[in-house]
């Protein structure tokens, strides 16, 4: 047996998707009733600033240019006076071809469609994470890891018309399923995520990480039983087609060759520096006294991320867990995007919850309980106000 498979060995599974629904199901209520909370709470909040709260969700920042994509397709594009080029080459195309599935079949708008696939998408996303944490370390943390998903303070873009909800949806599943040794659903649900956002890159490592690891301990005589086969392999060449088709075929219709995706991303001043330009921005928080008190929150939310990595590694999460977290926090970190996108680009990064959710299952019920409810709510809050702000360009 793998250290995996001896840690998980003898927990109760359920049988069939009844079961594993039954087993999810205080997840999911309580998921549901914490984003019903958010969405609330900016509904009131929106109405008291004269504002529509659906079109906060669906019909500002990306989601626009996700729609645009659904109803027009790929060629759109705006210059700016500073002669940058924002194109849509830049949105992966899983979340508008759903859009104009979405309003093909039904009388649905792009935008509604958009927003009812989100929707979906984070219910389904957050049963993955319960999935994922309860293989690992047992019910009560899973329902703690879908819970303390959906109470982060950018939780309310899990209900917004972006791909956040739909990509952590197919990630936690593709990992869930290398967890449980399902080869060719783990590579296939990481194409789909390869389609869906640029850190599909994260979930395509997994996978490879893992039928990496079977190789070797099988060479080794560490599992002569798992032997990796044709399915290990299958999954491992699905992983990164769908990420990989694409920016191919931009780089084709850009005529730049395999690099243009690139070229469109620096379009949008986006890249990869090693997180130089984020740590010019920290630094020069620091040159007023109330940019200051923003700095040093930024310094500490960067600590906290680090320690909580830290603290996963020390609790021997599984391998793919720990490549896939790190590469999304490092992408989401060393990016040369906005910097006030950041926060939602960390929502993918689920598995650093764990150490959290393991601490908050370790309390009695009721103080649990109060806990979650105080945390929901000052998310609630919080989401509504940023939405009805800065929100998440």
């Amino acid at each position: 047996m793998t250290d995996l498979e001896t840690r998980t060995a003898g927990r109760p599974s359920a049988s069939g998707p009844s079961g594993a629904l039954r087993r999810a199901a205080p997840a999911l209520v309580g998921y549901a009733a914490v984003r019903a909370l958010g969405l609330l709470a900016l509904a009131l909040w929106s109405a008291a600033r004269d504002k529509s709260a659906y079109t906060l969700l669906t019909a500002r920042w990306d989601s626009l240019w996700y729609t645009r994509v659904a109803e027009l397709g790929y060629g759109y594009e705006v210059r700016l006076p500073n002669g940058d080029v924002h194109s849509n080459l830049a949105f992966f195309p899983l979340l508008p071809w759903l859009e104009r599935l979405g309003a093909a079949v039904s009388p649905l708008s792009y935008a509604d469609a958009g927003f009812v696939v989100s929707l979906l998408a984070s219910l389904a996303a957050a049963w993955g994470i319960f999935a994922v944490a309860d293989h690992v370390y047992g019910p009560r943390a899973g329902v703690c890891a879908a819970l303390l998903w959906a109470v982060l303070p950018v939780g309310i873009v899990q209900s917004m018309a972006y791909s956040e909800s739909l990509f952590t949806a197919l990630a936690a599943w593709s990992l869930y399923a290398v967890l449980t040794g399902r080869w060719v659903t783990a590579g296939t649900l990481a194409s789909l995520a390869g389609l869906t956002r640029p850190v599909g890159l994260a979930v395509t490592a997994a996978v490879w990480v893992a039928v990496i690891t079977a190789i070797v301990r099988s060479r080794s005589g560490g599992d002569p039983e798992g032997a990796p086969g044709a399915r290990h392999v299958l999954g491992m060449l699905l992983a990164p087609l769908g990420a990989a088709g694409y920016v191919l075929w931009v780089g084709h219709r850009t005529g730049k060759g395999p690099l243009g995706y690139l070229d469109v991303q620096a379009g949008w001043r986006n890249g990869f520096d090693g997180g130089a330009a984020f740590a010019r921005f920290v630094a020069g928080k620091f040159t007023s006294f109330p940019g200051a008190l923003a700095g040093v929150g930024l310094v500490i939310g960067v600590a906290l991320l680090v320690w909580l990595y830290v603290v996963c590694v020390r609790q021997r999460q599984p391998l793919p867990l720990l490549v896939y977290a790190g590469l999304v926090t490092v992408l989401a970190l060393c990016a040369s995007s906005y910097f006030g996108s950041k926060p939602r680009l960390l929502l993918p990064a689920f598995p650093l919850l764990f150490p959290l959710a393991l601490g908050l299952a370790r309390l009695r019920t009721t103080r649990a309980t109060v806990v979650v409810c105080a945390v929901a709510a000052a998310s609630a809050v919080y989401g509504a106000f940023w939405l009805n702000g800065s929100g998440p360009p």
